[in-house]
């Protein structure tokens, strides 16, 4: 009997000291996540007057606003496919490389998180311009003879995107390979498996999880960042520009959160479904 008394104090001791740990992420996710959520919902639900209303939500069905939101994805979609035929080789190199390399290369991937993206990219807007150096480096090797317009472009944008995100993709895809075992791939080779086969067949597939949550990392901040077309000047609208304008220029915080809404439920639905295939909590390291 006093044994059993024992081991429920030191149970209801440990229950106590892992509330205290956990109290203070959950006040923090509390503030700063669930009630600006409830906050916005109710926004996205109501009307000026305060009113309940699912008018909001009919009003993003209008064509425009339909067209923006398909832009957006198919940007996205673009973004993570030139990311992952890029990211994809650099994390298996990176992976495979010896120890001091491997270093130097993972430094080129993480050192550019210690600038403003801003900084970085207005970086590549100088490059790109009309008197940048890469049309003056063309020029002075005679491939063409009048400036180049890269920017306000589909394309300068697009290429914003992906140097923005890129590092999310190499940087799962680098984690799988870095934990494969490898030994699978020589029995493949050892057993006739030409060196593409025993890639599609054992490396693909343990590689896999890398794939998927490099995609879901870039797949979705892509969705919803707007700042680049703005700064490349590639004259697209995207959702978060819409977004902004509700907010910032028609003042219809409403319909801005409605629209805020619509895009939190497509992350979260993105999110889902990469659950249901298998993903983990989207560890990079």
């Amino acid at each position: 009997m006093t044994h059993n008394a024992g081991k429920d104090a030191r149970r209801a001791r440990e229950t106590r000291r892992n509330m205290l740990f956990v109290a203070p992420m959950a006040l923090v996710a509390v503030l700063l996540v669930a009630l600006p959520l409830i906050y916005v919902m109710g926004m996205a639900l109501t009307t000026a007057e305060g009113a309940l209303t699912l008018d909001n939500f009919k009003g993003i069905l209008r064509a425009d606003y339909l067209l923006v939101f398909a832009n957006s994805l198919k940007l996205a979609f673009y973004t993570t496919v030139i990311s992952l035929l890029i990211g994809y080789p650099f994390g298996y190199c990176m992976a495979r490389a010896p120890k001091r390399w491997r270093f130097i290369l993972m430094m080129l991937v993480i050192i550019p998180f210690w600038t403003s993206a801003l900084v970085r990219i207005y970086g590549w807007k100088i490059l790109l311009q009309g008197n940048g150096l890469i049309n003056t480096v063309l020029k002075g090797l005679g491939l063409i003879e009048k400036n180049i317009k890269f920017l306000g472009s589909y394309g300068s944008v697009l290429l914003a995107m992906v140097y923005c995100l890129i590092s999310m993709m190499i940087l799962p895809c680098h984690s799988a390979v870095d934990k494969m075992d490898f030994t699978l791939v020589e029995a493949a080779r050892d057993l006739g498996s030409k060196p593409w086969r025993a890639f599609i067949d054992v490396t693909l597939p343990l590689t896999m999880p890398g794939i998927l949550a490099g995609c879901v990392l870039v797949f979705v901040p892509s969705v919803g960042i707007f700042y680049l077309s703005d700064i490349m000047g590639g004259g697209m609208v995207l959702v978060g520009n819409l977004i902004r304008d509700q907010l910032l220029k028609v003042r219809d915080w409403h319909m801005g959160s409605a629209m805020s809404m619509v895009l939190i439920v497509l992350t979260a639905g993105i999110y889902l479904v990469y659950r249901r295939s298998g993903g983990d909590d989207l560890g990079v390291f």
